[in-house]
C-alpha cells in the first residue's frame, strides 16, 4: 500500500498481550493510527518465564526496540532435555536467525512491561472489554462493555484463546483441553538447590510430567514450571502441595525438594488448553493474530514467539499488498501454514515415537469442558 494510504488507515487492536502489543508497534511504524483496547484495568502478566527465539529478537531489532527487550533478559546458548533423574536425552543449540543465535529468556511480566514501554503514550485504552464486533465490509464497528464504541478500517483480534472476535466472526468452536495442568512459579536461584549454573533452559521428563528450569539470572531467579497429566479440565483448578509432590515422584531429589519448598500462594495453576486450527483468520477488515488465531500448547515454547511473528507479518503484508483486503489474504497465506504445523507439533510434545517412549500409556482420557 502507498504511504499515504497507510497513514490514513485507522486500526483498532483488541487485546494488549504479546500479540496485540507487537502488532500495535509494528503497525504504528507504518504510519497508521493505532488504538489498542484492553479489557483489564491494568496490564500485568502472571506465570513465569518464556524464551524469545532469535527470529523474534530480529523483529525487535527491526522495530528499534531490541535493547529495551534485551536488557531484561538472559541470553541462552542452548536447551537440554533430560530424563527425570538427569540422564541426557538431547542437547541442542537454538535455531539461529541470521547473526542472531541466542534465545533470550525473560519473565512474562518484564516482557509485557517492556512492550508497553515502547508503545506511544495514549495508544492503549484500559478497561475496554469487547462486547460486540460488527463487520461492515470495508470497516468494522466495536462496542465495549463500558458503553464506549469505536470504528476502524482494520480490526486486529489479539484477544487470546477465548477471543470474542474469533467467536463472533470466525469460529464458535470451544478451546480444547489437553489433559494436562501447568504449575508455574518463579523462585530465587538460591532456592534451586544448585541446579541452575548457567543461562540455558533444561527440561526433565518422565511418567507424564515435564519440569522446566528456565534461568532468569539477570534478576537472580529461576522460572520453575511443572506440566503434569491430569483429567480435570477446570480452567483454574485447585491443587495442593501434596498433589504437586505426587507429580514429581521419581524425579531428581533436588527437583522434589524445590517442589516441597514452594510457596503455593505464588504458584500459577492452570489447566492446559489450545484450539483446533481456524479455517479462516480474516474478512475484508478484521483479522486474528496470536492465540486468537492459533492458540497452541506450550510444549514447543512457540506461543508468544508466534504472536510476535504475526504482528511483523501483518505489517509486512500491509506494506507489500495493494489494499487491506489483499494484505490480510497475504498475511494468512504467509503465517497460517506455519502455525498449523506448530499447533500440530505442540500437541505431540515430541515426535510420536518419543511420546510413546517417554509416556507409555500415560495419557488419560480427557475430561469435558467446564
Amino acid at each position: 500500500m502507498q504511504l499515504s494510504d497507510l497513514q490514513n488507515l485507522k486500526i483498532a487492536v483488541i487485546g494488549a498481550g504479546y500479540g496485540g502489543a507487537a502488532a500495535a508497534k509494528a503497525l504504528s511504524l507504518l504510519g497508521a493510527r493505532v488504538d489498542v483496547y484492553e479489557q483489564a484495568s491494568q496490564i500485568r502478566e502472571v506465570g513465569a518465564g518464556i524464551g524469545l527465539r532469535p527470529a523474534t529478537m530480529n523483529r525487535f531489532r527491526e522495530w528499534g526496540v531490541f535493547d529495551a527487550i534485551a536488557e531484561v533478559t538472559s541470553p541462552s546458548d542452548y536447551f537440554e532435555i533430560l530424563t527425570a533423574t538427569g540422564d541426557p536425552i538431547m542437547k541442542e543449540a537454538w535455531p539461529a536467525a541470521g547473526e542472531q543465535t541466542h534465545t533470550h529468556l525473560i519473565h512474562r511480566g518484564d516482557f509485557i512491561d517492556a512492550l508497553m514501554g515502547v508503545l506511544p503514550e495514549g495508544m492503549v485504552h484500559l478497561g475496554h472489554k469487547l462486547e460486540k464486533i460488527e463487520d461492515r465490509g470495508d470497516s468494522a464497528a466495536l462496542t465495549f462493555a463500558n458503553g464506549a464504541t469505536a470504528e476502524a478500517d482494520l480490526v486486529v483480534g489479539a484477544d487470546g484463546i477465548r477471543s470474542v472476535v474469533r467467536h463472533q466472526l470466525f469460529s464458535q468452536k470451544a478451546p480444547v483441553f489437553a489433559g494436562e495442568h501447568a504449575y508455574r512459579t518463579v523462585i530465587s536461584v538460591d532456592d534451586a538447590h544448585g541446579m541452575v549454573v548457567d543461562d540455558n533452559l533444561r527440561m526433565y521428563i518422565g511418567r507424564g510430567t515435564k519440569i522446566y528450569l528456565l534461568p532468569l539470572r539477570h534478576r537472580g531467579q529461576v522460572s520453575f514450571d511443572i506440566t503434569a497429566l491430569h483429567p480435570d479440565g477446570t480452567w483454574a483448578p485447585e491443587v495442593t502441595k501434596e498433589d504437586l509432590l505426587r507429580t514429581v515422584e521419581g524425579f531428581d531429589e533436588r527437583l522434589v525438594n524445590i517442589t516441597r519448598d514452594l510457596d503455593m500462594d505464588t504458584v500459577n495453576i492452570r489447566a492446559v488448553y489450545d484450539i483446533d486450527p481456524v479455517g479462516t483468520w480474516h474478512s475484508d477488515s478484521v483479522v486474528l493474530v496470536g492465540d486468537a488465531a492459533h492458540s497452541m500448547l506450550h510444549h514447543q515454547g512457540q506461543g508468544a514467539n508466534s504472536a510476535i511473528e504475526d504482528g511483523g507479518a501483518l505489517a509486512d503484508a500491509l506494506r507489500e499488498a495493494g489494499s487491506v483486503k489483499e494484505a490480510l489474504a497475504l498475511y494468512q497465506a504467509t503465517r497460517k501454514p506455519v502455525t498449523d504445523e506448530l499447533q500440530r507439533i505442540s500437541r505431540q510434545g515430541w515426535t510420536e515415537d518419543e511420546i510413546d517412549e517417554v509416556f507409555p500409556g500415560q495419557r488419560p482420557a480427557t475430561a469435558g469442558q467446564e
